[in-house]
C-alpha cells in the first residue's frame, strides 16, 4: 500500500513543479514579447518602418501629410528618403511623436539655377498657350521625364523650372512612429499604434 502513495506524492509534486515551469515559460515569453514591442524596439538602419506625417513650411503652411490615409512605409537607409527626414526617424520607438525642423540642405537641396531654363516660344510647343504655374515634363538625353513648372511668361521666351517645388525651403515635419519591422517581418501582420 506505502509504494502508491510515494507515486501519488511523487506525481503531484511533478504536476507542481511542471506548473512552475509552463508559469516561468509564459512570463519569460510575455516579457520578451511586451520588451520586443513597446519598450526596446527602436528604429534603425535596415529595418522596414511606417510613419504618419504632417509636412509644413515656416508659415505654416501644410504641403503634404498621410492624415486620412496609410501610413507611409520606407525602409531605413535605403535612401528612398530625404536625408533629414530618415535623421529624423532614426532611434523613435513605436508611437514616439516629434516635431523636427529640416534644413533646406537636408530636405531637397538648394535651389539649382542650372534646372532654370529659358526657351523660345517657338520650342514650347506643347499644344497650348504657355502660363505661370503650369505643369510639363521635360525630356533628359537619354529619354527620362523631368518635372517642371513655368515660372515666367516673356514676350520672346518661356522661363522653366525643373528644381523640386520645395527645394531651398526649410521644412517641419511631425512624424509619428507607428510600425517597426525587418524584412522579413514586413509581410506579417504587426502591431500598430494609430
Amino acid at each position: 500500500m506505502e509504494k502508491p502513495k510515494v507515486i501519488f506524492i511523487f506525481f503531484i509534486k511533478s504536476k507542481k513543479l511542471l506548473n512552475y515551469f509552463v508559469l516561468f515559460f509564459f512570463y519569460r515569453c510575455l516579457s520578451k514579447l511586451i520588451d520586443y514591442y513597446f519598450m526596446t524596439k527602436v528604429a534603425e538602419t535596415g529595418l522596414v518602418v511606417k510613419v504618419h506625417y504632417t509636412g509644413k513650411l515656416k508659415d505654416n503652411s501644410i504641403f503634404d501629410s498621410s492624415e486620412g490615409r496609410d501610413p507611409l512605409e520606407f525602409k531605413l537607409g535605403a535612401g528612398n528618403m530625404i536625408p533629414g527626414f530618415e535623421k529624423a526617424v532614426l532611434g523613435m520607438q513605436i508611437g514616439e511623436e516629434k516635431t523636427v525642423n529640416i534644413p533646406s540642405e537636408e530636405a531637397y537641396g538648394a535651389v539649382n539655377e542650372n534646372m532654370i531654363i529659358e526657351v523660345p516660344h517657338a520650342d514650347f510647343n506643347i499644344g497650348r498657350k504657355a502660363e505661370v504655374g503650369m505643369q510639363v515634363s521635360l525630356q533628359t538625353a537619354n529619354g527620362n521625364p523631368i518635372p517642371a513648372v513655368v515660372k515666367e511668361v516673356k514676350a520672346e521666351t518661356v522661363v522653366i523650372d525643373a528644381n523640386h517645388s520645395l527645394a531651398g525651403k526649410d521644412l517641419i515635419f511631425e512624424i509619428k512612429l507607428v510600425e517597426i519591422n525587418s524584412e522579413e517581418d514586413a509581410d506579417k501582420k504587426p502591431l500598430l499604434f494609430d
